[in-house]
């Protein structure tokens, strides 16, 4: 009876896990050695963008909930980086069988964001990434501000509503 209890105790932590989001300043991007789509290493401490905003998002070839983010990002990313400057790096997890399929699918979704692949998995270690698609977002000092684990049609909304806090200086709590 008490590994029963005990073993749903633990099932309830899992599911309440799920789907979590923090706007508490954890730490700064990681240094860790990856790939650009291109095969050109990157040291991922060194990820920038002008002082502005990155988003990084964390998705594989195989989640349906990774593409339908990247996928309804990519219908107004254009407007995001006009007004707020923002900038998206998506982050493959795919292992070296599979990577092959990243770039003809970010070609096919003709999305416009800077690809990494994180074959061997050192990135999403470093930075606690246990399940897809897992967004996170980077002030413009490179610290991390806020993430969030899966997605649901409306989560981009409360994304780019927390660039724009970032924006204009505002506190994301």
């Amino acid at each position: 009876m008490k590994k029963t209890l005990f073993a749903l105790f633990m099932f309830s932590l899992t599911i309440i896990g799920f789907g979590q989001e923090t706007t508490k300043t954890i730490r700064k991007i990681p240094a860790v050695s990856i790939q650009d789509i291109n095969g050109h290493k990157i040291n991922t401490a060194e990820l920038s963008n002008n002082g502005k905003p990155i988003i990084i998002s964390f998705w594989a070839t195989w989640c349906k909930p990774c593409i339908s983010e990247l996928t309804t990002i990519n219908e107004v990313y254009a407007d995001w980086q006009k007004e707020t400057g923002v900038k998206l790096i998506a982050v493959s997890i795919d292992d070296a069988r599979s990577s092959a399929k990243v770039l003809p699918m970010v070609n096919a979704k003709a999305w416009d964001y800077e690809v990494l692949l994180d074959q061997n998995g050192d990135f999403k270690r470093a930075l606690n990434v246990n399940a897809v698609p897992h967004t996170f977002l980077i002030n413009g000092k490179g610290e991390i501000v806020w993430q969030h684990t899966s997605f649901i049609e409306g989560n981009e909304l409360e994304l780019i509503e927390l660039v724009r806090k970032l924006e204009a200086g505002q506190p994301l709590e």
